[in-house]
């Protein structure tokens, strides 16, 4: 499965969360370090769901850039 990742830079660390699996976040050091978090952390998650017998959440976000002018 392909999830859109949200990543965003801190004033001294990186975090990454899952709109489509809520509560599933990371955070590192760098953004590539965020990422590996948060791809190791979904398939935890996802682990933790399936063995809960629960269903795992299909992706259905997606992500966009939108150029705006700044005043």
């Amino acid at each position: 499965m392909r999830y859109t990742v949200i990543v965003e830079e801190g004033s001294t660390s990186w975090g990454a969360y899952v709109p489509d699996v809520p509560g599933c976040v990371a955070a590192g050091e760098s953004r590539e370090e965020a990422l590996q978090l948060i791809r190791e952390a979904i398939e935890f998650h996802l682990e933790g769901l399936k063995e809960h017998g629960e269903p795992i959440p299909k992706p259905h976000s997606y992500g966009e850039v939108v150029e705006v002018r700044a005043a």
